[in-house]
């Protein structure tokens, strides 16, 4: 699968809407942030991570060169064992994330 982005999926959501959807899918939450600018360098996770992009924006980059831009709003699933890199953008970004088997 690699990555999935669904454009829009929380649009005008509130947090508590967003944590609402994540608790039905099973997912236990939590919420970060990150500077404009900031980088993540490249690593993975052993499970299914699924993000969604709740204010600001970033980008994921994966080892074949796919970019995947994300603003507030949207979600991104990405597979268990899926190298990538993130950016944030010149605005910061703040998720909420979770990880399923």
């Amino acid at each position: 699968m690699g990555a999935v982005v669904t454009s829009g999926a929380v649009a005008g959501l509130s947090d508590g809407d967003v944590l609402a959807r994540m608790a039905a899918e099973g997912l236990q939450p939590s919420f970060w942030t990150g500077s404009p600018g900031q980088v993540f360098a490249w690593h993975e996770h052993p499970s299914n991570k699924i993000l969604y992009a709740v204010s600001g924006a970033l980008t994921f980059t994966l080892r074949d060169g796919s970019s995947y831009p994300l603003i507030a709003g949207d979600r991104i699933d990405l597979a268990a064992h899926t190298d990538h890199a993130a950016t944030v953008g010149p605005e910061g970004v703040r998720c909420i994330e979770g990880y399923a088997s």
